[in-house]
């Protein structure tokens, strides 16, 4: 939307160019469900090459750089309102899956009152080769964790997955202070950082149109990165003060290592819809001969998610218990866990 915006303050393209990506993002608000695809257009041998630098012992395993290269995450939501007027509470529905190249890694699934979670842990163990122990060595004890390992689908109160989940990470137990709210930006301050972003993008930013007889038309949005960077933040760092606490603004300094080369974001549009976008990369891999290096990001109309039939209720600390009860004592430097931990 800053891209949208601004580039009605450029050159006539940028001003049609503005237009039709202010259209697409429009359309995209007023829809009750919406969906996207985000995976890395390369090769392992790409990102193996990227890492090349990396300390002795420190490298990409060949495991995580096929798993990345051809790795997907899938998104979809469900709204009662428009997107752009819902707010938390709004959401009806939510779905995330990760998949590798032979299939689904870990899928979850908001729905009603529960979380619905399952994974393929055989694979993910495979994948970044720390295998996980057998199904059938677990103990019994290990419950709703071993119908977790065995792949199959399990559910968790939503409520309690939020009040225990600060507890679960380090925070206050249950029946604590309730945690302070996550600290928000204000309407008044987001317009300002949109205003300062826009004005730098209006500068820094070239957009080009190309298009097909088929409906389809391309946006590419280009911008050397550091300077886009270091301009960004120029624009921000007065608003500091504004800002969330500990939000912290780069300076030049910190940046002047960041590559300056080009990157463009090319926006696909059929039929006036935003379809997908891709980000260009590789000219950011100053060091290495990379061809093909691209974040993509595929948009659709949205799945409804709906509850996985045969899910195994269970609670958060039965599901802890069993993992960390079916961890040897390797994994924990070799002397267990206190046994106030799962308390």
């Amino acid at each position: 939307m800053v891209l949208a915006g601004s580039a009605a303050c450029g050159t006539v393209e940028n001003l049609s160019a503005g237009q039709k990506l202010d259209q697409a993002f429009d359309k995209l608000g007023k829809e009750r469900s919406l969906s996207f695809e985000l995976d890395l257009d390369t090769d392992a041998e790409t990102l193996k090459a990227l890492d090349a630098g990396a300390e002795p012992g420190e490298e990409m395993p060949d495991e995580i750089a096929e798993l990345l290269s051809d790795a997907r995450i899938s998104v979809s939501v469900q709204s009662r309102k428009p997107l752009e007027k819902s707010g938390e509470k709004d959401f009806s529905a939510m779905a995330m899956k990760f998949s590798g190249p032979d299939g689904d890694l870990f899928e979850y699934r908001l729905v009603g009152d529960y979380t619905y979670l399952r994974a393929d842990v055989d694979a993910l163990a495979q994948a970044t080769g720390n295998p996980m122990p057998p199904v059938d060595e677990l103990p019994a004890d290990a419950g709703a964790f071993k119908k977790l390992l065995g792949g199959e689908w399990i559910k968790i109160s939503t409520k309690e997955l939020g009040d225990t989940g600060g507890y679960v990470t380090g925070g206050q137990a249950p029946g604590d202070e309730e945690p302070p709210a996550e600290p928000t930006l204000d309407a008044k301050t987001q317009k300002k950082i949109t205003k300062a972003l826009r004005q730098v993008v209006a500068r820094e930013v070239d957009f080009k149109t190309s298009g097909g007889s088929d409906g389809t038309e391309h946006i590419k949005a280009t911008a050397p990165f550091r300077t886009l960077l270091t301009e960004l933040f120029d624009e921000l760092r007065p608003l500091t003060e504004e800002l969330p606490p500990g939000a912290e603004v780069p300076t030049a300094k910190d940046l002047k290592d960041a590559p300056n080369e080009k990157v463009t974001a090319d926006f696909t549009l059929r039929n006036g819809e935003l379809a997908e976008v891709s980000v260009d990369l590789a000219g950011l891999a100053e060091k290495a001969e990379v061809e093909k290096f691209a974040l993509v990001l595929r948009v659709g109309k949205g799945e409804k998610a709906t509850a996985p039939a045969g899910a195994t209720e269970v609670r958060i600390d039965e599901l802890m218990g069993g993992f960390f009860g079916s961890m040897p004592d390797e994994a924990f430097g070799g002397e267990g866990l206190p046994e106030d931990t799962l308390e």
